[in-house]
Parts: structure tokens; sequence; C-alpha cells
């Protein structure tokens, strides 16, 4: 198993550095520099040389790369060309804001698919299967932005019942008032998840109550819980494993749209805003730190496998 882990690990640190060079060489081949971003913005021509000799932007792209991939190496990922701050202060900055969001949201649909699913297999063509199903479907047909102005205009501007946007009130500190605020865009963003894992999991029981060491559990004697937690759910959990690894990574890059519709202070808002004025340091960062995130989750889902199923390690 050590091999097999060495060997996942190799693989990762080349995938990573695929990723630099595709990350730098694609944002540098847009035309332009980060003052062109703003049309309406004149500068004068001696000035915007001085700006971009004072950020090497002048020097040719593979020598740019070198120095932006040495100065990575040694946790050096650059100053902000907007906020004129180190990128990773501005990061941590967000952070805490983002993963509240984004944890709360992933741990509510999480554990309600995981237990929807689980009964929709079993009772399979039942009312709550039916229900299971169709609000899977609403969930993936729904666009999250849609859904966040709905709420919006329902729970804030019709009915008064939570705030619409921000995450504090000003001059309101208290934890309810931070849960008024959470309440809409986590209900977006657990929609959505619940819609996309509940699938996953129902499809893997299924799969698994098909499998002929269940009929013989049945034969035994065995009662359906047994039956539930000695076979099907150990079997069960590599997909969802799998699923939920996955996700992972994007509990720390933030919720793009959710972010937005709520005016929510966190990653996902600012790295749009970055974007569009074509900040380097910040969206080359933001890509290498989401390219570790998900290449750490791939990882570990491996490792797992390996954990949770011993005929993966006899196979290698």
């Amino acid at each position: 198993m050590t091999l097999l882990v060495l060997r996942r690990l190799a693989q990762t640190v080349i995938v990573l550095l695929g990723v630099t060079v595709a990350t730098f060489f694609i944002m540098h081949s847009a035309p332009g520099h980060p003052l062109q971003a703003n049309p309406e913005l004149r500068l004068d021509p001696t000035a915007v040389e001085r700006w971009l000799e004072l950020r090497d932007l002048d020097q040719p792209l593979p020598a740019q790369y070198v120095s932006w991939v040495s100065r990575m190496l040694r946790g050096d990922f650059g100053n902000s060309l907007i906020y004129n701050r180190p990128v990773v202060e501005l990061i941590a900055e967000r952070l805490p804001a983002t993963l509240l969001l984004t944890v709360s949201s992933f741990l509510l649909a999480l554990a309600t698919a995981v237990v929807c699913g689980i009964y929709a297999a079993i009772r399979q063509g039942s009312l709550l299967d039916r229900l299971v199903g169709a609000v899977s479907l609403l969930g993936i047909s729904m666009p999250g932005f849609w859904l966040g102005m709905l709420f919006i205009m329902v729970f804030s501007y019709r009915l008064a019942w939570l705030p619409g946007v921000g995450m504090r009130t000003p001059g309101g500190e208290g934890f309810l008032d931070l849960v008024a605020h959470m309440i809409m865009p986590v209900t977006v963003l657990a929609v959505a998840g619940f819609a996309h894992y509940v699938r996953y999991v129902r499809g893997a029981v299924l799969e698994i109550l098909e499998q002929d060491f269940v009929r013989a559990a049945r034969a035994r004697g065995l009662t359906q819980k047994q039956i539930l937690f000695r076979h099907i759910l150990p079997n069960a959990a590599v997909p969802i494993v799998t699923v939920a690894a996955l996700s992972i990574p994007m509990l720390f890059t933030g919720a793009l749209v959710a972010e937005n519709v709520f005016s929510w202070p966190g990653l996902g808002r600012w790295i749009i805003t970055s974007t569009l004025a074509r900040d380097y340091p910040v969206i080359m960062t933001v890509n290498m730190y989401t390219a570790m995130l998900v290449a750490l989750a791939n990882f570990l889902a491996d490792v797992l496998y390996m954990v949770i199923d011993p005929r993966l390690r006899l196979n290698h």
C-alpha cells in the first residue's frame, strides 16, 4: 500500500506542475494588461511602462514564469495588483466567511442526501422515492442565481422575514443575526448539493441491493437493519466517498453565484472581481490553490478507497 500511495503522490506532483504551466500561459496570453481592464481609464504611457516594469510584467513570458514558480515554491504568491497587498493575506481574510457558508451547506446537503437516498432506494417506487426524485430534478434544473433572487424577493422583500444581503446587519453582532443572514444562501447551496448527492447515494444503494450476497443475507434471516449496516452501506460507501471528496475543494474556493447574489463577503465574490480586473497574482494563486485542493482531494479519495475496499489493494 505504501508503494501505491507514493505512486499517487508522484502523479499529483506532475499534475500540479502541468497546472502551473497552463495557468500561467493561458492567463498571460490574453491581450492587454490589468491597466487596460477599464477602457475609460486614461493614463500616461510612460507611467504605464514604469508600472509594468516595477511588477516585472515587461519581461518575456518564460522569464516571468520561472520567477513566478520560484517565488511560489518559497511561499511568496505576490501582491494583488488592485489592493497592493499580499494575496495570501487577502485570501485569509475572506476564507472564514466562505467556509462558514460552504461547510454548513455541504454538511446539510450530504446528511439529508444520505438519509433520503438510502430510504428511497430501499423503498423503491414508494411515494418518498418519487418525491426525492422530483426534488432532485427540481434542484438540478433550477439555476442557483434564480432561486437566490426568488428567495430575496419572497422572504426579504415581500415578507420581510430575513435579511437579503450581506453577512451582518450594521450594528448587529449577535449570533442570531448571523444565522438569519445565512439561512437563504445556505439553503440555495444545500438544494443544489442535495440534488447532486442524492442521485449518487440512491444509485449506489440500488446497485448493492441487486447483489447476490444481499439476497443470501436475506435468506439467512438477517433483519433489514442488519443487512443495511453490515452489507449495503460498507459496499455503497466508495461512490459516496468519491462524490463527497471531490466536493471538498469547492468548499474552500467559495460559492461564486450565491456569494454574488447575497453579497456575501467571501472568496467567490472576490474571485469574480479580481478576474474582471485582470489581477494576475490573485487569479493565478486562486487557480493553484484550487488545483492543489482538487489534487489533494483525489489523493485522499484514492487512499480511502484502499482503506475501505481491500480488493483494490489486492488488484494493485
